[in-house]
């Protein structure tokens, strides 16, 4: 893996072998200029909120969640943000990626705290216990987690309502599965998704899809699979084979670089993938029918943004959905003139009432799962 220039963090950490970067060097992540499938929105703004003042280097930490760096999803979008905020604000910015972040979390995370840093924004939802357990010991330093509500004082939560993107993104699919006007569609009453690993909110989404899908035929058939990881593309792509086999012409990956194989594996088959998190339409032009975009690009640099300014104080969590471009679908530059556009009209239709409180989308982290959800 190519980034700028890495060397061990044994000094600080001599327990936990992390690789710690700066924030030069660029990312592999491809930050969308649209969250619908019909507009040109550029989504939430990337504006400072103050101009620092005093000369304060601020110490910022990005410590990387499963599936690493080079996953062209959910890290390197966060990563682009967090090197955004380096170019923007007078911040010394330190990557922490742990080759084994699950099992080493909790040490991560504790000597994170005694570095002194004045943020930690931590991308990986496994730690967050611990984080709840850590931030209180450092209360000069301030922590991000996007994901979940704020755990400390000192934590700023980030929530996005991932559930109402990937609803968009079932609707879509299941118009198109049903279509062999469509190229490379054999219609058929079947879609499928892949998750990275079996929890909470990773289900978020993929309960959200087949809400959706279910709201165009009920009958429709969502096969559901789990990868057990985040870097595993030949998995994905098996698993995303097996779909296909069975009949699937759309398959969502949620599963960070595990999906990059669920890609290829719709691209082998003339078939479509959904990408997850960045825009990954790119990845095989013609064959990603669209990417339910998640902005932790803006997250991270919002976080800095705040801290910088003054304004971030802990106990609060920053609500990030539709309304504010947080959320939503890719603009299908490869894929939109190979849709009927009655379909794009109702994918459009149903986000605005999303937005407008006419259709609730079931949200697994305040709800658990639905009884009629299987997986």
């Amino acid at each position: 893996m190519t980034r700028a220039q890495r060397f061990q963090w044994s000094a600080i950490l001599p327990v936990v072998a992390l690789i710690l970067a700066s924030c030069g060097g660029s990312s592999t992540a491809n930050t969308a200029s649209s969250v619908s499938a019909n507009t040109s929105g550029a989504g939430p703004s990337f504006k400072p909120l103050c101009t620092p003042q005093g000369g304060k280097n601020y110490k910022v930490a990005l410590i990387i969640a499963q599936g690493g760096l080079g996953d062209q999803s959910y890290n390197d979008l966060a990563y682009s943000g967090f090197q955004k905020a380096k170019g923007d604000f007078p911040i010394v910015g330190r990557v922490i990626q742990s080759a084994d972040i699950v099992s080493q979390g909790q040490a991560i995370v504790q000597q994170a705290g005694q570095a002194s840093f004045d943020l930690v924004i931590d991308l990986e939802f496994s730690t967050y216990d611990a984080v709840k357990a850590v931030a209180p010991q450092f209360p000069n330093t301030q922590w991000m987690t996007p994901n979940f509500t704020s755990v400390a004082p000192n934590d700023t939560g980030y929530l996005f309502n991932e559930q109402d993107g990937s609803y968009l993104a079932g609707v879509l699919a299941a118009q198109v599965t049903q279509d062999s006007s469509v190229p490379g569609v054999t219609p058929s009453k079947t879609i499928g998704v892949i998750g990275g690993i079996k929890a909470v909110g990773i289900d978020k989404f993929l309960v959200g899809y087949v809400q959706g899908a279910h709201e165009i035929d009920p009958n429709l058939k969502v096969l559901v699979n789990y990868s057990n990881g985040f870097g595993d593309p030949a998995k994905g792509k098996q698993l995303a084979d097996a779909m296909f086999q069975q009949g699937a012409n759309v398959v969502y990956q949620v599963a960070g670089g595990t999906g990059t194989g669920v890609i290829q594996a719709a691209q082998a088959a003339n078939k479509y993938a959904i990408g997850v998190d960045s825009d990954q339409d790119a990845i095989a032009p013609g064959h990603v029918l669209t990417s339910m975009i998640k902005r932790t690009d803006f997250a991270v640099y919002d976080s800095i943004n705040r801290l910088v300014c003054g304004k971030l104080k802990g106990g609060d969590t920053v609500n990030l959905g539709l309304k504010e471009g947080a959320v939503g679908l890719s603009p299908m530059k490869f894929t939109k003139s190979l849709v009927p556009s009655k379909y794009l009209d109702k994918v459009n239709a149903d986000q605005q009432k999303i937005i407008n409180g006419e259709i609730k989308v079931w949200n697994t982290i305040t709800q658990g799962n639905p009884p009629w959800f299987t997986s």
